[in-house]
């Protein structure tokens, strides 16, 4: 429900554009049906979802104005379960990062086999 409340937060004009931005990347990452660090690899998989997921989420509910957020969690509780979205730009925004860690990491391969 708080994901939820967020994301209704995310379109209230009465937020930041700071912490519009941020919520937004926050609920895409949250709802990317691909993780960061795949849940296969033991422990750290699970490392995003119990550490970095509520992290956002509390750095995000301190960015946006107190009344705000209370009227966006009484229409989240409204919705009672209704919203079940999933995020296609929070598994492109991963995926980015994955390609743009390798190419850097061939990029240091390519310049250590060169000296």
């Amino acid at each position: 429900m708080e994901l939820h409340a967020i994301y209704l937060a995310y379109k209230h004009p009465g937020v930041p554009w700071h912490a519009r931005l941020f919520a937004a990347l926050v609920i895409a990452y949250a709802l990317s049906p691909i993780d960061l660090i795949p849940d296969p690899i033991p422990v750290l998989g699970y490392l995003d979802d119990l550490v970095l997921v509520p992290l956002g989420i509390a750095l995000a509910l301190k960015m946006i104005p107190k009344e705000v957020m209370a009227e966006c969690r009484r229409t989240a509780q409204e919705a009672d379960g209704q919203w079940r979205p999933m995020s296609w730009a929070g598994a492109v925004m991963v995926v980015a990062l994955w390609l743009l860690l390798a190419a850097a990491g061939v990029a240091l391969i390519a310049r250590g086999m060169r000296q």
